[in-house]
């Protein structure tokens, strides 16, 4: 008669046997490695159109020289330098290179970062890097347009995704003062965590803004010395970051340039999108401040959510900023168990195009306002959820203090 003993199965198999997890990561650990090099070594190096870094390593290269810096011509579509004194200080070692060498060092860089701070995300809700979480989080999180085109670009958004997941980690550790060093050395590079700021603020977290502020203030008073033109950031660079372009921009602002508001309406939508995101805070801190986990990374998502569309500038790849925020879909309490909200995600976080060579403006319109129409069924669903479960809790409150619902009508029926 046949043996009806398993043999120990090989570490690179997964046989019937195993569980559910292990048949998870003997899938899904191959594609993940394959989507990290494919995205870094091929799709990276190769590069595109759009180049982020050719103007960061002229940069590097001026402040290495103590050359001006702050040259650039803003009425071009080109991609600019506009980071502070303190961040050509930090991005100045990648001078030492040649071009090539450091363009595939800062993409190294950056992969390396989104790969720490996914594991991060991954820890931050209870998951080991032997769960099958991380292969999960790494499949997609590479596969998406955030981080598929910070790569692809060679931006610097995979460090400042790791900067706010190390921010967020030390946060809910209440490591106050390195939580403020974690987002501080983001400030110095650019304000985009700033939002972030009021999580210390209503968690009563104050040390964080000691650090915070402390870093980029030192770096900068390192850097201005040396630096050839500082003057010219805070003269010409500041500026241009405080107006709104009509190009490459899907903030509320930027779409409704290109597509010709009225000034009226911008600013009416930009008003509704605020109060919601403000009545959406209000809610998570009346009702769930205690929950840390699901507080906190509930409010950096709206907050930075909130951003993207109030800002001056709402780029796509911005959105990876909001990988701590879908994470939390494992959470019992979470407001993303719902279809309307993956629908959302898909709009800002999917790599598919939707030009289209048959309608060629409803596709330019579409792939146009994806990402803006994506934050903001984003935006309402997280309200939405939050308000309905506030209502559930009253209409309950309701029903044990004698109080009872027709079935039939809408009226409440008083005493039954």
């Amino acid at each position: 008669m046949p043996s009806t003993e398993f043999r120990r199965s090989p570490w690179w198999t997964a046989t019937t046997v195993d569980s559910p997890e292990a048949l998870v990561k003997c899938m899904l650990w191959p594609v993940a490695v394959m989507l990290v090099i494919h995205r870094t070594v091929i799709l990276a190096v190769n590069g595109a159109r759009t180049d982020d870094f050719t103007g960061v390593y002229r940069a590097a290269v001026a402040f290495w020289n103590r050359e001006p810096v702050y040259t650039a011509a803003y009425q071009h579509v080109d991609p600019h330098y506009l980071y502070p004194p303190s961040g050509s200080l930090l991005i100045a070692p990648f001078a030492v290179f040649e071009p090539d060498s450091s363009r595939w060092l800062f993409i190294g860089v950056n992969a390396v970062a989104v790969l720490i701070a996914v594991y991060l995300v991954v820890r931050m809700f209870g998951f080991t890097a032997h769960s099958a979480a991380l292969p999960v989080v790494i499949v997609l999180a590479f596969a998406s347009e955030s981080v598929t085109n910070t790569l692809v670009f060679t931006n610097i958004n995979g460090v400042i995704l790791l900067g706010q997941m190390a921010f967020l980690t030390l946060l809910l550790a209440r490591r106050d003062l390195w939580a403020g060093v974690a987002i501080g050395l983001t400030f110095a590079i650019k304000p985009i965590l700033a939002p972030l700021l009021l999580l210390p603020l209503l968690r009563r977290q104050g040390k964080v803004f000691v650090t915070a502020a402390a870093v980029p203030i030192l770096l900068t008073a390192l850097a201005w010395p040396w630096a050839a033109d500082p003057w010219q950031f805070v003269e010409r660079t500041v500026p241009y970051l405080l107006q709104s372009r009509d190009y490459f921009n899907s903030s509320i602002t930027g779409n409704g340039s290109y597509y010709g508001l009225p000034d009226l309406l911008i600013l009416l939508l930009r008003g509704g999108f605020a109060l919601l995101a403000a009545a959406t805070m209000y809610l998570l801190y009346r009702y769930h401040r205690r929950d840390d986990v699901f507080f906190v990374v509930t409010s950096a998502g709206v907050l930075m959510t909130a951003s993207f569309l109030l800002g001056s500038l709402g780029q796509m790849y911005y959105s990876m900023l909001l990988f701590p925020l879908l994470m939390s879909v494992v959470l019992p309490q979470s407001v993303l168990r719902n279809w309307p909200a993956w629908l959302a995600v898909y709009g800002f976080l999917s790599a598919d195009e939707w030009y289209s060579g048959r309608w060629v403006e409803a596709g330019r319109f579409a792939e146009y306002m994806r990402p803006t129409w994506g934050w903001s069924l984003l935006l309402i669903v997280i309200f939405a959820v939050l308000l309905d479960r506030r209502l559930d809790i009253r209409r309950r409150d309701s029903v044990s203090a004698g109080r009872d619902v027709d079935p039939c009508a809408d009226a409440v029926v008083v005493g039954r």
